[in-house]
């Protein structure tokens, strides 16, 4: 397979992990009906959000943790025909053998990069794993590394900081004889145990904390019947978003980011802790085609302006923003359903005004 065919081939098989804490890649393996990352991806969250090309954002249940292999085995999205992606061969692989690493980078919808196998065996705390020069950044832990039949030879892990395209992906042997101790208990929490190798459930974990056979603590993630709330101005905008209907669980986009739609519009949150703003950045529609109207619509976003509502409408590259800008100890809870809402309503009525008035371009999304 060319370069092409294989980017077009996993397009719809690569799936974007979002927890509260972070992002990363996933994959799906059809023939077991699991999206495969890495365990560090899930960090100890019994349950994440998940998003592909073919389904909107839903939750995700983490059925395997695997700590010293560092893979994770997560429920498949609901009601979705995802394209078969197989295992392939890593033991034919040689070092100066092209390779493609797929994934989310920096929380991007999809990215692939191109490079070589510098060594197909390298040794790193008692485990092999393939040493590539293909760039891999943060947020691409957990995807597939691809060799030019289409096959899936390792899972994307780490990377050396300070190294210059010094990536490592676990090889898909290790993939295969996780999956293969899974499947008898397929659909149930489970975690491997890094001192014996063997497989822990609820049925047989000891005291709920021990591995069976050996006695070595270990962690089996279990959705819990209340999930533990955040603190401070994260649990802040969590329930102002609650109080608005939002579900703040498909909101989480990572460490203190969240994002809602209201009707056609994206509205992104962020909170900086070092800088003490809480940023709303709704994401309206994209500026239009005729030149003609441009100026037009600048004159009507300069004078909106000039209303002192405290939002703001701005261009950014070829989309039109609307933002709010808040200061942490200034918001209550009662102040933020007030300004959050306001944000939502007003970007989903600008989205539709300025398509109508000055025949601005819907949003491309990815």
């Amino acid at each position: 397979m060319n370069t092409q065919e294989i980017i077009n081939k996993y397009q719809q098989a690569i799936i974007q992990i979002a927890t509260q804490t972070g992002t990363g890649t996933g994959f799906y393996l059809k023939a077991y009906d699991l999206v495969i990352t890495n365990n560090h991806v899930i960090n100890d969250t019994p349950e994440v959000t998940i998003q592909g090309k073919l389904f909107e954002k839903q939750l995700s249940r983490v059925l395997y943790t695997d700590q010293k292999h560092d893979l994770a085995f997560l429920q498949s999205p609901v009601d979705t025909d995802l394209p078969l992606v197989n295992i392939g061969n890593y033991e034919v692989m040689k070092d100066g053998d092209n390779v493609i690493a797929i994934g989310h980078p920096y929380n991007l919808s999809y990215s692939a990069t191109q490079g070589v196998i510098s060594k197909v065996d390298r040794i790193r705390e008692g485990l092999k794993y393939i040493q590539i020069d293909a760039a891999i950044n943060p947020g691409n832990s957990g995807g597939p590394l691809v060799d030019y039949a289409g096959d899936v030879i390792g899972v994307n892990s780490f990377i050396i900081k300070g190294g210059d395209n010094l990536g490592f992906a676990l090889p898909v042997s290790y993939l295969k004889e996780a999956i293969d101790l899974y499947m008898p208990f397929k659909g149930r929490e489970a975690t491997r145990c890094s001192s014996c190798d063997s497989l822990v459930t609820a049925a047989n974990i000891d005291n709920n904390k021990y591995c069976p056979n050996c006695g070595s603590e270990v962690k089996l993630l279990q959705v819990p019947e209340q999930e533990a709330e955040l603190m401070g101005v994260a649990k802040l905008i969590e329930d102002v978003l609650k109080d608005l209907g939002k579900d703040v669980r498909l909101a989480r986009d990572g460490a203190n980011q969240w994002s809602v739609k209201q009707g056609s519009a994206k509205i992104n949150i962020s909170y900086n802790p070092d800088n003490y703003f809480i940023v709303g950045d709704a994401y309206l529609c994209q500026m239009p085609l005729e030149a003609t109207r441009i100026k037009p619509l600048y004159q009507y976003l300069l004078q909106e302006n000039n209303r002192s509502t405290g939002l703001v409408l701005s261009c950014n590259k070829n989309n039109i923003v609307l933002s709010r800008l808040l200061y942490d100890l200034d918001m209550t809870r009662e102040s933020g359903i007030e300004e959050f809402k306001n944000l939502f309503e007003q970007a989903d009525h600008y989205d539709d005004y300025l398509k109508t008035e000055f025949g601005c371009t819907a949003r491309l999304e990815e």
